[in-house]
């Protein structure tokens, strides 16, 4: 059976292969390789440019021409070509290697000095700077966006309802009131701050060799300042440089991506679930879509799947991220090859996170806000308004308000009647009776409302 989307095993590739394909030039295996290829092209390039390397000169325009051409127009064509050569090599590295040796037999200014591709290097000094560069690629085009995305129409929603009073359900029960533009910007803001922690992400590389030492480097050439080399060379990918390493650059800065990715993720499953119960209890109806059917056999429902799909993959990509994350930064004395097993999955994980961000975006954009089923429910619940009432008694010295106010409230409903009777008892200043007097639930949500409209500058 060929593969194709109806084929494939993995839902990213398969079910869910039109909201993943944009990740296929980065996390695909062509997209490693054609970065493992840039690698190779740019640390000969550096080595040529260091004098005291004279048996490889500085290279022609000619030549950086040749090598610039290898790397722009890399195409899909060369890595099933690398893909055949590791097929008798064995070795995905050295195939690549062997790749551009190829190349470099066509271009004069190249052939005689085809033995310093690979330089000094092992596999993982290719390996760790080409993953890098697909990480800091892949979140800066595409994942870090899509997150902002969300992020804005969340900022959007707050401020579009920012004045809308609905009542809180801390432990599933009535609770003070708040607007639902504040909810919103509760998540934006949480959001945001992920998102910083995103932008200032440091993506480190290695490349010193077998065991971190430059071992072979010192042998072949003492007089180079390798540890300066090799950070400069790092350093002009746009990546971070990491002195200190065994034969893997240690992965932590991985971990801490991956951990800012599920954190981002937790917020979304957060809202994700909120909403789904707030569309539950009629606080949201969802714009309906032609042709599309809730249920097999209930012809009236509406159901709330998107955010469902997006709590299963954002799930699902958490399970891999956090294993990656607890996993990576771990390996058997100098290096074992399990973290090289592991990432490459990392697509499958961002492949679930991009389906969760647009199941979001959509759900997203298809509510609306049912004010009448938010006002009947704070009417419904004077009890709330218990809490302003012995908060102003305690300020004017009454006794025991709190335990007046848990005879009077706890545990059942209290009609707005019952409240100002109450209230009008009360040995209080007339100017606070009236205002307790005036007070709604509708009305009592503090600076919820003015909390929303200052999103934008949280």
């Amino acid at each position: 059976m060929e593969l194709s989307e109806i084929t494939a095993i993995s839902p990213v590739d398969g079910r869910y292969a039109n909201k993943t394909a944009e990740l296929r030039p980065y996390c695909s295996e062509h997209g490693l390789i054609r970065r493992r290829v840039t690698v190779e092209i740019e640390w000969f390039k550096a080595l040529a440019a260091e004098p005291a390397i004279t048996e490889l000169p500085q290279l022609s325009a000619d030549a950086l021409k040749v090598l610039q051409n290898l790397d722009d127009a890399f195409s899909v064509d060369d890595s099933l070509r690398i893909k055949a050569i590791e097929a008798t090599t064995n070795h995905d590295v050295k195939a690549v290697e062997y790749f551009l040796k190829e190349k470099f037999a066509a271009c004069d200014g190249l052939a005689a000095h085809a033995e310093f591709l690979h330089f000094a290097c092992t596999s993982e000094d290719i390996n760790n700077l080409a993953y890098a560069l697909m990480l800091r690629d892949v979140c800066n085009d595409i994942i870090e966006p899509q997150l902002r995305h969300i992020s804005e129409i969340l900022r959007q929603l707050a401020q579009q309802h920012a004045d809308q009073a609905m009542l809180s359900r801390t432990h599933g029960q009535s609770a003070s009131p708040t607007t639902l533009g504040k909810e919103l910007a509760n998540t934006h803001h949480r959001l945001q701050r992920q998102l910083g922690f995103l932008s200032a992400q440091e993506y480190l590389g290695k490349i010193n060799g077998a065991v971190g030492n430059f071992n072979a480097h010192c042998v072949a050439y003492p007089e180079v300042d390798w540890p300066a080399l090799a950070s400069r060379f790092v350093e002009s990918l746009g990546l971070k440089w990491n002195p200190y390493t065994t034969q893997i650059e240690p992965h932590d800065w991985v971990a801490e991506l991956f951990h800012t990715l599920s954190r981002s993720n937790t917020i979304l499953v957060d809202l994700a679930r909120d909403i789904w119960g707030y569309i539950s209890i009629g606080y949201f109806t969802q714009k309906q879509v032609e042709g599309e059917v809730g249920s097999s056999t209930m012809p009236h429902k509406v159901n709330p799947i998107d955010f469902e799909n997006a709590e299963g993959n954002l799930g699902i990509a958490n399970a891999q991220l956090l294993h990656l994350a607890g996993k990576l930064p771990i390996s058997r004395w100098q290096r074992d090859l399990t973290d090289s097993t592991a990432l490459r999955s990392l697509g499958t994980a961002l492949g679930h996170m991009l389906v969760s961000c647009a199941s979001l975006q959509r759900g997203l954009g298809k509510l609306q806000v049912n004010a009448a089923a938010l006002e009947a429910d704070l009417d419904a619940n004077w009890e709330v308004l218990a809490e302003p009432i012995q908060t102003v008694m305690r300020r004017y010295g009454l006794e025991n308000p709190y335990e007046q106010l848990k005879a009077l409230t706890r545990g059942k409903r209290i009609e707005a009647e019952a409240f100002r009777d109450f209230i009008a008892g009360l040995d209080l200043p007339d100017e606070a009776r009236q205002q307790l007097l005036q007070l709604t639930p509708a009305a009592y949500t503090g600076n919820a409302a003015q909390m929303a409209r200052d999103g934008d500058k949280a």
